[in-house]
């Protein structure tokens, strides 16, 4: 991986968003290509997160990089791993921020490392504020959540609980006089209760990217969603099932009708043509 590089706060190429922030750390540890002036945005949420959650950070990160925002996270399993996998994928710059120092020894998760690879090689940047060789602590990871709102123009949490790192970055954004958005989820569901909070607070509810641009004063998409289209019945009914939501494999083989075996053959081959993804556990969701 390429070698750590250091920024003082007095330097040119500090992140100015974060110079304004009133507990700017005095120096920054980066990987990657560092700019001092870009328009980013925060997207985060639980660890633990549901399909739902996964799929919507999913196409909210790529449609955002598309938008011309550089999306910030944290790294971390979950939404922020999802966040960071969409932009990259599409070939776009997106920033870590770590609660760590950036040696591949102390490197949260270490899951990821493949990932903070693939960031830098897209154009990203891995930033922190811990020199090399500081593991994470119960300390160091909420201090990261107020870099992660202070390089963004706003933070929109995707999925959290109301006791959550997702709600400590958000309570940064506020401090910080910084935008905030949720998306909302199942009323129930206690991985919606911290995005409903934000909502009830005053955060904008977001149900696509251009919620976000909008806000921000920034031009929004223009394009149509264009759904993937099938080359045979098997796969359109498969396609078409999955339109409206993410599915369960068990979901899709009851909306289509078709045999197991059917379903699961053509769902191996519409994710070789990159017309799906498996979410993790049989679940799955269009591509865009």
């Amino acid at each position: 991986m390429e070698q750590i590089k250091t920024v003082s706060i007095d330097d040119k190429n500090y992140p100015q968003a974060l110079k304004k922030i009133p507990d700017a750390p005095e120096k920054l540890y980066y990987r990657g290509q560092l700019k001092a002036n870009e328009n980013c945005l925060a997207v985060v949420g639980t660890r633990r997160c549901s399909s739902y959650g996964k799929g919507i950070a999913l196409n909210l990160a790529a449609d955002l990089a598309i938008g011309g925002l550089t999306v910030v996270s944290g790294l971390a399993p979950g939404i922020d791993t999802t966040s960071h996998q969409a932009v990259v994928e599409r070939g776009k710059r997106t920033i870590a921020v770590l609660g760590t120092g950036l040696d591949e020894k102390n490197l949260y998760p270490k899951e990821n490392i493949k990932l903070a690879r693939t960031i830098i090689e897209t154009g990203g940047c891995l930033i922190s504020e811990y020199p090399p060789g500081t593991p994470g602590s119960k300390i160091t990871f909420p201090q990261r959540n107020r870099l992660i709102s202070g390089l963004s123009l706003g933070t929109v949490v995707v999925e959290a609980k109301k006791k959550s790192g997702a709600l400590i970055t958000a309570n940064w954004a506020k401090s910080q006089g910084r935008k905030i958005f949720a998306v909302p989820g199942l009323i129930h569901s206690l991985n919606s209760q911290g995005c409903h909070f934000l909502i009830k607070q005053g955060a904008k509810l977001v149900e696509n990217a251009n919620d976000i641009l909008e806000e921000l004063n920034l031009p929004c998409l223009t394009y149509d969603v264009k759904h993937p289209t099938g080359e045979n019945q098997e796969e359109e009914l498969i396609l078409d099932a999955l339109k409206e939501e993410v599915l369960y494999i068990d979901k899709i083989i009851e909306k289509t009708k078709l045999s197991t075996a059917q379903v699961s053959s053509t769902l191996s081959i519409l994710e070789i043509k990159g017309k799906v993804r498996n979410l993790g556990g049989n679940v799955y969701t269009l591509m865009r």
